[in-house]
């Protein structure tokens, strides 16, 4: 037989594996078959895509205060949302939200999805570095041109237990590969999950701040890299902001010590584009969503005053209910023009998505680990994708006999690099993996 086929089949064999807690998981990652409402459906359906579609850097003019296009893209085969959304720097919520009922880990082939490439600016001075927790977006201004620049990534903050502070900063310091003193909540915290960690991270693959660091001048808190891509957009971290590797490198490269840095929480933002009144709503936190709406219905009133006209008002409830984060219009100050009103593009799928994951190819030298085995197909591959995007990246894929899909991790070189990866997936997915020694040691 040949040692490929010999070890697919011994990779093949059957083992019972602790999947309840990963399959919760699972069910709670790709997300609730939610409705698409006639709402949020753009006017405008693109017909000739484009090859690239500005998501970074914008120029600011006149007193507008949206930015940037929505698109749509195609899926194609193998695709996840977390890939589609680092390419075009786009947070993980975003894109999710943007498309309910679109599979997070396994998205149909051919489905048309939404990249929610727009944005209405921060209610807060154009200065420096705004944060903007709800929408988890940061906004870097800069001037020196004949128009004021702004460019905008997105993050990942931190959890509801360790919130991201608030309030006025500056960047104190600045550093290139920097070592990761651990924080002794953060230390204990891991102690009691079995995963004890040293008293500091030197740089490399396994450090949690990335390449770049900008310290803050609160104590304790940076704006980072990290080795985790795929928690982007969601609220993963100790209170520290979090961006994509390459965007970190970008602001980093940017911003000069002393840079202001501005954190608020603004779920429901107004704005103006070409004389059209636009509405975006975030999903508020759980303790500011009360005074947030009562802040959005008096700048509402206050529009209704100054323009003389009403607000479509069903409409506004029905954007706060859905709260998808896409700027949607409520107002048109100039009657009978239609500019501006939900510009949408579709974008052709790119060649090879930026920073999506890549599965080595199978080795009979290797060591593996199995990682599960189910019955459903489309289980199996969400598996495999959520524990593709572990930071870093442990390699799965699906192995499939008939009705039959194991998901293995691997290849590993050595049985020191499988027994870490399987620890990992213990600690981080509580699969009890199952280490398989290369066949040529058989």
């Amino acid at each position: 037989m040949c040692p490929i086929h010999q070890l697919i089949d011994l990779l093949l064999v059957g083992n019972r594996l602790h999947l309840a807690i990963l399959l919760i998981c699972v069910i709670s990652l790709h997300g609730c078959a939610s409705l698409k409402t006639a709402l949020m459906e753009p006017l405008f359906l693109p017909s000739h895509p484009e090859e690239e579609i500005e998501r970074n850097d914008f120029l600011l003019a006149n007193e507008d205060d949206v930015i940037g296009r929505l698109a749509v893209m195609r899926v194609e085969k193998g695709d996840t949302l977390p890939d589609i959304a680092r390419h075009f720097s786009l947070g993980i919520n975003g894109v999710s939200t943007a498309n309910p009922g679109v599979d997070m880990w396994v998205p149909e082939a051919g489905e048309r999805i939404l990249l929610p490439l727009s944005f209405i600016l921060p209610d807060a001075p154009k200065k420096g570095i705004v944060i903007n927790l709800a929408a988890m977006r940061l906004f870097h201004y800069r001037g020196g041109g004949q128009l004021p620049e702004v460019s905008t990534y997105p993050i990942g903050i931190g959890t509801s237990e360790r919130p991201t502070p608030m309030g006025q900063m500056y960047i104190e310091r600045k550093m290139f590969r920097p070592t990761w003193y651990v924080p002794a909540s953060i230390a204990e915290d891991h102690r009691k999950k079995g995963d004890p960690l040293p008293d500091e991270v030197p740089p490399g693959p396994l450090n949690p701040l990335g390449e770049y660091a900008l310290y803050l001048s609160k104590s304790g808190y940076l704006i980072h890299g990290t080795n985790k891509p795929a928690s982007i957009g969601l609220r993963a971290t100790n209170g520290c902001i979090r961006l994509y590797p390459e965007d970190i490198k970008r602001l980093f490269e940017s911003t000069p010590v002393k840079t202001r840095v501005n954190i608020i929480n603004q779920p429901y933002l107004v704005g103006q584009r070409n004389g059209v009144v636009y509405l975006q709503v975030h999903t508020p936190f759980e303790d500011s969503d009360a005074v947030e709406l009562e802040k959005l219905h008096a700048k509402l009133r206050d529009i209704e005053k100054k323009s003389g006209r009403m607000l479509d008002w069903k409409k506004v409830k029905e954007v706060v209910a859905e709260a998808r984060g896409i700027p949607v219009p409520i107002l048109e100050v100039r009657q009978g023009s239609k500019k501006g009103i939900w510009e949408t593009v579709a974008v052709k799928h790119p060649d090879k998505l930026y920073g999506r994951p890549e599965i080595p190819e199978l080795r009979t030298d290797a060591w593996y680990i199995f990682a599960a085995h189910v019955r459903d197909k489309i289980d199996a591959q969400r598996i495999a994708a959520i524990i593709n995007h572990q930071g870093p990246q442990i390699p799965a894929r699906v192995l499939s006999k008939r009705e039959s899909h194991r998901v293995i991790a691997g290849p590993f070189k050595n049985i020191n690099e499988a027994q870490d990866a399987a620890r990992r997936l213990k600690i981080d997915l509580e699969i009890e993996g199952i280490l398989v020694e290369p066949v040529e040691a058989r």
